[in-house]
């Protein structure tokens, strides 16, 4: 984590009991309504992806789109989504993973990457480290190289740890508790 960042959780707003009861949600659509606040993280986030020389960006649906589409904007690089089955228009690769109660399944056009690409994978928040380390599996599937994971949010309670440990992951800002 970036110490110098530590500032940027003045523009995220925490809404407790969202979206249930003992939930705390970091919302960071108070951090993108601010100008300041959005560029800075932009910025902390485009050093990191140079210094990592990307080729391409993964943004994982929806709030990853946002950071990963302004990034990709930024850099001239190309942006491909992970979106939920059904949501894009032509062949896909799909992956199951677990969640809490059930699973999820996450997909990516099957031509967006070629062998050997250098990709990062952008999302707004790590949790638990399910739909990131699907997407990365997406990603070598199709012979990609995942070079990097990006993200604004940490959730350091929360055990991504262990599931995305081969990889470089970097965060702007982290939360100890819920």
């Amino acid at each position: 984590m970036n110490q110098n960042m530590e500032n940027i959780k003045k523009y995220i707003r925490s809404v407790p009991d969202f979206p249930k009861p003992g939930i705390n949600f970091y919302d960071i659509t108070t951090l993108l309504q601010d100008e300041n606040g959005f560029d800075e993280t932009l910025d902390e986030m485009e050093k990191f992806i140079i210094n990592k020389n990307a080729e391409k960006i993964v943004g994982i649906e929806s709030r990853g789109f946002i950071f990963a589409a302004a990034l990709c904007d930024r850099l001239k690089l190309p942006f491909i989504p992970a979106r939920k089955p059904g949501k894009l228009p032509y062949k896909t690769i799909s992956t199951e993973y677990e969640l809490e109660y059930g699973s999820d399944k996450v997909e990516i056009h099957s031509d967006s990457i070629e062998k050997g690409e250098k990709i990062v994978i952008v999302d707004d928040l790590l949790a638990t480290g399910g739909t990131m380390k699907a997407v990365c599996q997406l990603v070598e599937d199709l012979g990609g190289v995942v070079i990097g994971i990006s993200t604004v949010i940490d959730l350091k309670f929360l055990p991504w740890r262990e599931k995305l440990k081969k990889y470089d992951v970097n965060y702007l800002i982290s939360y100890d508790s819920e």
